[in-house]
C-alpha cells in the first residue's frame, strides 16, 4: 500500500532513553529515528506525533521534526497548521474553563484519590499545566476505576492506561469519554483526506493500539509489554519504533 501518513507515539516509541531522538532504549547514540524521518520526507509521507504530553511539549517536538500537525494530551487536542480542534465532548472548553478544569470541578479526581489512596498519585511534575487530561501514575486497574466512575455518575469520563512509568507502576490519563488517540487520528485523516489504507501508526501502549481501528496497519514496538489485540497490529522485531 502507498503510505501517505505515519502517526507515531513519542515516549517509548520514536524517542529512546531520556526522551531523546538520538538515543536507543539502552541510551546508545543512534541515527535510525532521524533516518526514518528523512525517508518519510523523501517519500512525501506526513509524520504526525500523537502523545499524552502537554500541548507545548508536543508542539515543540513537531516543530523540531518539521511538521505542522500533532495530537496532544492523548487525543484531547488536534492541531493542523493554524487550526486547532478539541475532542472532549461535554468537557470541551466552555465559559473560559479548560477541559482539565471542568474535570476537576466534576469531583471525579477526588473520587479516585479517595478510593485508591497511595495506589494512585499525580504523575509529577508532568501533571501540571495541562489543558485536558489529569495525569496520574500508580497501580490501578482501569476497568475497575471506570466502573467506580460510572457508579458515581461520572460516565462521561474514563481512566486509560498509557504505558509504564520509569518510576514504576503505570501512567494513567483521566479524560473525557470521547477523547482518544484513535478519535484524534480519525479526525486528522478526515481533515487531510487520507484513507485508512494510506495510513500506519506506531506506538507502545494500550491506548496507542486503539489507533489500529482507524489506520490500515499498526506497529507495536517490541519494548511494549502490551499484547497485540487486533488483526492489523504487527509487533516489531526491535524496540523503539
Amino acid at each position: 500500500m502507498a503510505v501517505r501518513c505515519v502517526y507515531t507515539d513519542l515516549d517509548g516509541t520514536l524517542l529512546g532513553a531520556g526522551a531523546s531522538l538520538f538515543r536507543d532504549g539502552d541510551g546508545a547514540f543512534t541515527l535510525l529515528p532521524a533516518r526514518a524521518l528523512e525517508a518519510c520526507h523523501r517519500a512525501g509521507v506526513e509524520v504526525v506525533c500523537m502523545s499524552g504530553r502537554r500541548k507545548a511539549q508536543v508542539m515543540e517536538d513537531a516543530r523540531l521534526l518539521g511538521q505542522d500537525s500533532y495530537i496532544y494530551e492523548i487525543g484531547g487536542g488536534v492541531v493542523v497548521g493554524a487550526e486547532e480542534h478539541f475532542l472532549c465532548g461535554e468537557f470541551d472548553p466552555a465559559d473560559g474553563r479548560s477541559p482539565h478544569e471542568l474535570i476537576e470541578a466534576s469531583g471525579a479526581p477526588a473520587l479516585l484519590f479517595d478510593a485508591y489512596g497511595d495506589r494512585l498519585a499525580h504523575h509529577s511534575p508532568w501533571h501540571s499545566d495541562r489543558f485536558v487530561s489529569h495525569l496520574y501514575r500508580g497501580t490501578v486497574e482501569p476497568a475497575e476505576a471506570n466502573a467506580l466512575l460510572e457508579r458515581h455518575g461520572h460516565d462521561g469520563l474514563r481512566l486509560v492506561d498509557n504505558g509504564g512509568s520509569h518510576t514504576g507502576g503505570r501512567v494513567y490519563h483521566l479524560i473525557p469519554r470521547e477523547t482518544s488517540k484513535a478519535a484524534a487520528v480519525a479526525w486528522h485523516m478526515r481533515a487531510r483526506g487520507y484513507a485508512p489504507h494510506e495510513c500506519i501508526a506506531v506506538g507502545d501502549s494500550v491506548e496507542d493500539m486503539t489507533v489500529a481501528l482507524a489506520v490500515g496497519r499498526f506497529y507495536l514496538v517490541a519494548n511494549s509489554d502490551a499484547p497485540a489485540v487486533a488483526a492489523n497490529i504487527v509487533r516489531t522485531e526491535s524496540g523503539y519504533g
